[in-house]
């Protein structure tokens, strides 16, 4: 183990090299050439990474030297926090700092620079610097059209699937047309059109999706070498945190600004690689040393977050692991409680003992937000939910941004897109009738059919609605809405950032959008709800704050501040929602708990073909990176850990015995204990729930499986029934649906 330096006595001038572990403080001060620092979960990475770049100023490196990336706004904002708040005003060299995600610097690189580089441009068709970033909902709009385009059957071939596909293709650096040159069989064949008719859309309306940020940023890192080599002496220190997250795009956008100089620091553990599904290469940190030979390794062991059994419980099991860099795995925070794992008779039990266990904790003055509960599947929170309800106990499920998600919401910030970018064809599509303009379907599809036709825009399209035999009262509502939108373009290049909270505020009250938004209440409280979301958007405008700029840079305009705010509004990610400070239980996937850490956690459902997952176990790979997820999910714990397990589980509508995770069977006894079945927490009925109707001898009938008889009744819930065609099955009545035909 490294021994742990107690609070080093550092000249107070220098606070960033004060606390640090030995470990710690080499990583810290590390001069001369590539580092990678192995950091396990708990071991302050994020203190590393800050407190590195602390250091660096103070050697005399200039912050607009030093690039930072990571991989959500929360992780970069705090980051930035930290820095600020060690490193004196009085410092010289202290402003331009870029702390910045992978996107939200792959899209401010190719707003400045993607509109002169050709090997930015797709097709021959360069990128305009105001373009759009689509989120998902607006990818999977432009995707159907795509598709509808090409006559291709939906039902049978799911959009998600399609989408998936393109995605991972980019994150390989394939445009439409390579991806097309490489295909090898039917379904890839067929995956190439609908890609190659997508990109045409997202070209055709300047707009870029999340992997195209990636993609155009690499593309042409890579290939200009006048850009290169202007980032390369722009910054000359490069920092990556989670560096095992790391797709290849990501991995190109580091490496052609850090290959020459090779002043780069990455930080990571390949035990915490989660997002293979993604196009996360575990292999980018496996073989930095193979990128920047003569790398310095650092490891950081020590876990400053959990006590021992949990510690030594993660480490007995990532160490079944082939693909990971050893490390050993040590904490000074005394063994604490041992890790409990009770398999209970089935789900509704197991909901119900994990209820109570957060009770006990609760008990023990653990407040409700200092808990959370995981789970490999989204769809296994819902009898955890009515267990906490059943309760009273306050919970919050973390999936996602849920405001921007809002339809007002998301239509204030279509005509704010509609604003930012003439082309945007999809954003304008959405307003058209926000608020009502009688603007109809008919109308609607002449106006495509004519941009098709002439290969302009919507907008250029609608300016000549009166050519297509368009309705004159159409015609005007159309010219009424192009003409605001003209008058509220015409100010982004003349006016600066500052007024940005102001014109949208002004936007919202003259186009309606309040009235609009009220108009989608279901009664007078929720339409004022949402005429207050709209407002509320313009408030989170008058709030952003441009990122800091280079001391060269000119001043920002207003243009500059609407970008910047709708693209940190569609770069959000799903841990940015996530507020550790709510009065509330957590209920979270596995992935999404990553780089959080509450006091007490229970990890549900820890079964063969749930965890492991059926898909991801066909595969040593998938396994591996399965054992990894449960590797996160124990270390995200503090002090007092649950796993639990279900013997049987219901599945679209069947009741099916289930089998404990081989995982269950690679912790060490010594560090978890096993409850007997009279000491598991199963509560009775809940009071006033009608037990079910049937008994043995009865005839009953299945929409699925024809006429039965019941055979034995399976506890409490369940029924074990013998059907005619179908065989035995056993069956939960709450679910499945049974008709009684005739009684016992």
């Amino acid at each position: 183990m490294v021994p742990r330096l107690a609070t080093v006595t550092m000249d107070v001038t220098r606070p960033w090299l004060d606390g640090l572990t030995q470990s710690q403080s080499l990583a810290v001060t590390h001069e001369g050439g590539p580092l990678l620092v192995l950091a396990g979960p708990g071991s302050g990475k994020t203190r590393v990474i800050t407190r590195r770049i602390c250091h660096r100023i103070a050697q005399g490196v200039p912050a607009w030297h030093i690039l930072a990336l990571t991989f959500t706004n929360k992780a970069a904002r705090e980051m930035k926090a930290r820095v600020d708040s060690l490193v004196d005003e009085g410092v010289p060299g202290r402003r331009g700092l870029v702390v910045s995600t992978f996107h939200s610097f792959s899209a401010g690189l190719l707003r400045r620079y993607g509109a002169e580089s050709p090997a930015a441009a797709l097709g021959g068709t360069a990128l305009r610097p105001d373009f759009t970033i689509f989120d998902s909902d607006d990818s999977h709009s432009a995707l159907k059209r795509a598709m509808k385009e090409i006559g291709l059957e939906r039902s049978q071939w799911p959009v998600a699937g399609i989408a998936s596909a393109i995605s991972e293709a980019k994150n390989r650096l394939l445009t439409a047309a390579d991806y097309t040159e490489s295909t090898r069989d039917f379904r890839e064949r067929v995956i190439a059109k609908v890609y190659v008719h997508y990109e045409r859309s997202l070209v055709r309306q300047n707009a870029l999706d999340f992997d195209d940020l990636l993609l155009r940023c690499a593309r042409m890192l890579r290939n200009d070498p006048a850009v290169r080599t202007e980032l390369q002496r722009r910054f000359t220190e490069v920092l990556v945190d989670e560096y095992q997250d790391t797709n290849h795009a990501q991995f190109t956008v580091a490496h052609a600004i850090a290959c020459e100089h090779k002043t780069i620091c990455v930080v990571g553990d390949p035990d915490q690689s989660i997002y293979a599904w993604r196009g996360a290469d575990i292999s980018n940190i496996l073989e930095f040393e193979e990128h920047y030979p003569g790398a310095t390794v650092i490891a950081l062991g020590e876990n400053f977050r959990s006590t021992g059994h949990i510690v030594a419980l993660a480490d007995a099991l990532i160490r079944h692991n082939t693909q990971r860099r050893h490390k050993d795995l040590s904490t000074n925070l005394g063994e604490g409680i041992r890790p409990r794992f009770a398999r209970l008779s089935e789900e509704i039990a197991e909901a119900k003992h994990v209820v109570a266990e957060l009770e006990r904790s609760r008990d023990l003055g653990v407040p409700w937000k200092e808990m959370a509960i995981l789970y490999r599947m989204n769809a296994l929170s819902r009898n955890l939910e009515d267990a906490l309800r059943q309760k009273a106990i306050p919970y919050v499920i973390a999936r996602g941004t849920a405001f921007f998600d809002r339809r007002e919401v998301r239509d204030t910030l279509a005509y704010l897109r509609t604003i930012a970018n003439p082309l945007d064809d999809t954003a304008l599509a959405r307003i058209v009738n926000v608020p009502h303009r009688g603007i109809g379907a008919t109308s609607m599809e002449k106006l495509h059919s004519l941009a098709t036709t002439r290969l302009c825009s919507l907008a250029e399209a609608m300016a000549g609605a009166h050519t297509c035999g368009i309705a004159k009262r159409t015609v005007k509502s159309i010219d009424g809405l192009l003409t605001v939108i003209a008058r509220f373009r015409s100010e982004l290049a003349v006016k600066p950032a500052s007024n940005l909270g102001a014109f949208v505020a002004r936007l919202v009250a003259e186009a309606g959008l309040e009235r609009a938004a009220a108009a989608l209440g279901s009664d007078d409280e929720d339409a004022e709800d949402r005429r207050a979301n709209v407002q509320e958007v313009a408030n989170a405008a008058a709030q952003y704050e441009l990122p800091e700029l280079s001391p060269d840079s000119p001043d920002a305009t207003l243009g500059d501040a609407l970008r910047g705010f709708l693209e940190s509004v569609a770069l959000v990610a799903d841990a940015d929602a996530i507020d550790p400070e709510r009065g509330a239980v957590t209920l979270m996937s596995l992935h999404a708990s990553k780089g959080l850490e509450y006091d007490t956690v229970a990890i549900v459902g820890i079964e063969e073909g749930l965890l492991p997952h059926t898909r991801a176990a066909r595969s040593p790979a998938g396994l591996e990176e399965e054992r990894r997820l449960l590797f996160v999910g124990i270390t995200r714990c503090k002090r007092a850990l649950h796993l639990t397990a279900a013997a049987s589980r219901a599945m679209q509508g069947l009741r099916m015995s289930t089998i404990a995770s081989t995982f269950l069977r690679e912790l060490p006894p010594a560090h978890l204990d096993e409850l007997a079945e009279e000491h598991r927490i199963e509560y009775d009925e809940a009071p006033g729930r009608r037990a079910h109707p049937f008994v043995v001898g009865m005839t009953v009938r299945s929409a699925q499986f024809g006429i039965g008889r019941v055979e034995s009744l399976e506890g409490r819930r369940a029924l074990l029934v013998r059907f005619r065609t179908a065989g035995v099955r056993t069956l939960y009545p709450e679910f499945a649906k049974l008709e009684i035909i005739a009684p016992a």
